[in-house]
């Protein structure tokens, strides 16, 4: 099963993708780090320009990484509100396109993701990427940090889901 877990930005996209051996409630869930990265859109391009380019760019991830389901991160309103409208306006693009690729769409709350990975809701930058980098054994801290943000949100649907 292959998750693919997206932190929605108009600037930066963040993605990551985890494989997991399927949930098993009795043994330990194993989960594997398959690749992870980021969509970038143009900042002189206008509004509807980076917002077709994060509909197409996200749409070639989905077709070559074909995963079972997509995990995002809700929006959290406590931020300001231009950049509440920015990255809702992102997450609608994220949802309109798993919604075209016909896979199973979940969300999580920041501080929800945080607290599952971490056990503390209000964990920085840095626990979370360092956390991912133990659960999925990497070498180095997994960077950008949208990008790490994006792995936290796929192991968190893992986690989540094999509880039993």
């Amino acid at each position: 099963m292959l998750i693919l877990g997206i932190d929605p930005g108009t600037a930066i996209t963040g993605y990551g993708v985890v494989q997991t051996d399927g949930v098993s409630k009795k043994s330990v869930q194993k989960y594997f780090h398959i690749r992870h990265g980021c969509i970038t859109t143009p900042k002189e391009s206008l509004m509807p320009e980076r917002l077709y380019s994060l509909q197409k760019q996200l749409r070639q991830i989905i077709t070559e990484i074909k995963p079972s389901c997509v995990a995002v991160e809700q929006l959290f309103f406590g931020i300001n509100s231009k950049t509440a409208i920015t990255v809702g306006q992102a997450r609608g693009v994220v949802m309109a396109a798993v919604a075209e690729a016909g896979i199973p769409f979940y969300e999580y709350q920041g501080l929800s993701v945080k607290k599952t990975l971490t056990g503390f809701g209000h964990a920085d930058k840095k626990t979370i990427q360092k956390t991912v980098q133990k659960l999925l054994k990497l070498k180095e801290i997994p960077k950008p940090d949208d990008a790490a943000d994006a792995l936290a949100i796929a192991i968190c649907h893992i986690l989540r889901n094999s509880q039993g």
